[in-house]
This record gives C-alpha cells, sequence and structure tokens, in this order.
C-alpha cells in the first residue's frame, strides 16, 4: 500500500474527569497530530475507561475534548459530540464481527458506509492484513488473530479520523500475536491518521509507539516521547518494572548464521537476535532496567555479546530499598540501569562518571 490512508491528520486534547465505582478518574493529555500514541500502565489504571471518554462511549464523564479544531465535549457550554459524528474508529479487544457475513461482506459492510473512499486503497490493506485467502470464509469459521485481522481492517475501511485500539491483543496467543503485532509495525510506517493504542505489555508498546501516556489508578502520571519517559526516575512504583530504554537505530550488518542484527545508534553498537533482517531496516529495543550491569572497565571474555561506554546522569530509588536505578548516557541516548546500593557504593559511583553498560543480547528479543 503505497498511498496514506488519510490526509490532514490532528491532535488531540484531552482533561476529562469522571468516577467509575471505586476509580476516580482524570485524564488529562497532549496527544500529537501523528504516529503511535500508548496508553501504558498496570490493569485497572484506567486506560479503557480513557478511550472510551475519547470516543464518546462515556457521557458520564466531564471536562474538555478537542481534536484539531473542533470541539467534541466541553461540559460548560453543554457540548457533545455523539460517537458516531466524531469519526472514530475503535478496535476491541475482541472482534466484534457481523457473524451473518462473510470476511468480504464485513469489509465491504465498512467501505461502503463510508462512501467507498478514495483516499483508502482496500486491496492494499487485504493484503497487508493477509485476508485475501479469507475473504469468502465465514466469521464463526476464523481463529482469534483472523478475527482481529479482519476487525483492524474493517475498522480502516471506515475512514475515520482517529484509530484507537484497546488492547487488540490481549485474547491472542503467541503466535497470533507476534503475527499481528508485526502487521501493525507494518502499518505504523503507512498511517497518516494517529492512533491510539491501549496495553499493559511493555513490548507492545516498545515496538509500536512513538507517545506514550503513563497512567497509574485513574491519573496521567507522566506523558512524553518513548524512551524519555520510560527513563524517567519519577514514575510511580506500580510503573517501575516497565521501566527501562527503548532503542531505535539501524541494521548496518547481518550474521545469518547466529541471526544476529548489528544495530546502530548513537551510543554505539548493539547485537539483537532477529530472524531477519536487511541492512539499512530501522529496528527498534528495549533495554529493560534489570537487563543492564555496570562496570567501571570494558570487559573480556563475557557472555554479554553488547558494552556501551555510558556516563552516569542520575540516581533514584527503585521499588526496593535495597535497589536504585542509574539514569544513564550513551551518545545522547538515555538508558537505565536497576541495580543494588551496594553496587552503588562499591563502584564509588556518581553523576558525571564513565561506566560501562553490559547488555546481554538474549535480553533484546528476537
Amino acid at each position: 500500500m503505497h498511498e496514506p490512508l488519510n490526509a490532514e491528520p490532528t491532535g488531540l486534547t484531552v482533561a476529562l474527569a469522571r468516577t467509575k465505582g471505586a476509580l476516580s478518574i482524570a485524564f488529562d493529555a497532549d496527544l500529537p497530530a501523528k504516529g503511535i500514541t500508548a496508553l501504558f500502565g498496570p490493569s485497572g489504571a484506567g486506560k479503557t475507561s480513557c478511550l472510551r471518554m475519547i470516543a464518546g462511549l462515556d457521557r458520564e464523564a466531564m471536562g474538555v475534548l478537542r481534536f484539531g479544531g473542533e470541539i467534541w465535549q466541553e461540559s460548560r457550554r453543554r457540548i457533545f459530540v455523539p460517537p458516531h459524528r466524531r469519526r472514530v474508529g475503535y478496535v476491541a479487544q475482541e472482534a466484534n464481527l457481523f457473524e451473518h457475513l462473510n470476511v468480504a461482506g464485513n469489509l465491504d459492510f465498512a467501505w461502503r458506509r463510508a462512501g467507498q473512499p478514495t483516499n483508502l486503497n482496500r486491496e492494499a490493506l487485504v493484503d497487508q492484513f493477509g485476508l485475501r485467502s479469507l475473504l469468502p470464509r465465514r466469521v464463526g469459521a476464523l481463529s482469534g488473530g483472523e478475527r482481529q485481522r479482519v476487525s483492524i481492517v474493517r475498522t480502516l475501511l471506515s475512514d475515520p479520523k482517529l484509530l484507537l485500539l484497546d488492547e487488540p491483543m490481549s485474547a491472542l496467543d503467541g503466535a497470533a500475536r507476534e503475527d499481528l503485532l508485526a502487521r501493525l509495525e507494518s502499518l505504523h510506517a503507512r498511517l497518516a491518521i494517529p492512533m491510539i493504542y491501549v496495553s499493559h505489555a511493555v513490548d507492545e508498546v516498545a515496538r509500536l509507539a512513538d507517545h506514550i501516556v503513563l497512567l497509574d489508578a485513574g491519573r496521567v502520571v507522566a506523558q512524553g516521547l518513548l524512551n524519555a519517559t520510560f527513563t524517567r526516575l519519577d514514575l510511580p512504583p506500580a510503573l517501575l518494572e516497565a521501566a527501562g530504554a527503548v532503542v531505535e537505530g539501524v541494521v548496518t550488518a547481518y550474521d545469518p548464521v547466529d541471526r544476529l542484527a548489528e544495530l546502530t545508534f548513537a551510543g554505539g553498537v548493539l547485537l539483537t537476535p532477529r530472524d531477519h533482517a536487511d541492512l539499512g531496516d530501522r529496528l527498534r529495543c528495549r533495554i529493560g532496567g534489570r537487563d543492564v550491569v555496570l562496570t567501571l572497565e570494558r570487559q573480556i571474555g563475557s557472555s554479554a555479546l553488547n558494552q556501551l561506554r555510558c556516563r552516569v546522569i542520575a540516581v533514584g530509588d527503585a521499588d526496593h530499598p535495597s535497589q536504585c536505578l542509574v539514569q544513564l548516557d550513551a551518545g545522547g541516548t538515555t538508558l537505565l540501569a536497576r541495580i543494588t546500593r551496594r553496587s552503588w557504593r562499591g563502584l564509588e559511583l556518581r553523576p558525571g562518571r564513565e561506566v560501562w553498560a553490559q547488555v546481554k543480547a538474549v535480553a533484546l528479543g528476537a
């Protein structure tokens, strides 16, 4: 698919609040006009509730919601644009397809209802999501992963101005989840409308998102670019387990025997497991704080294939008193290491000190 799925993308500003049972939600965020924004947080943080507010599915929410130059909600002036007029595409955790239609019928319904928009390449979307062979099949005969792929394409064919995905992989097994994740990665580069993606899986967010909003107990606790946000030292305890760096670089070599890609970025070179990679590909990998070992000198004879020269920026508290989080600068890329306080003292670390960060290649995904 070569042409964009939509033109003139616009951003979203939201300041909405509501009480839902024991959870009090205050959703204040400014989301960019393009790319994928992730709403991330532990179960029960209010992620789906926030997504429903954006879609207009929660009339109890009070406040202001603007999408570009349009006001979708302003409680003070009693403005509330209903869901069908917001042109929002919503993909739920469970694919809601028309059971009486086959796959082709489900897709055609959405496309015709949108007026057969010429800015959409229906056939390219069908091929990109691997639906060609599924077109004549009844919905009841599809697997969970196939149903979700059909649901996403049907939603895209409705020509939305904003795409919302609510944990679309939560019900999928490993193979189906990986397949859909790879297809969404491919969509990312071509999608000209903003997407808001709800997840509590940090690996999904690391691969897909450009911008992130971190939620905890119904509140926005941090938001911004992916790496800058995940390497902050002031995250609440519920989110510290996900703390770590998301590094993006270019493939400069690939070893087909060991299936290792050489990923070059501003801070150096990382070897990361990949079944296949082409030279020039842009890839991401997540370096969890627990996967980093700090040394004062470059090591020889270590099984850790990756060693990056860094400078200590700052230190912060971890979620256990025996540990701390060390913020590092690797050539302009911020990394994070979780180490014991004994190690911090024993290595005589301090801001400005140069160290080597060791990272096992197997920790960087496959």
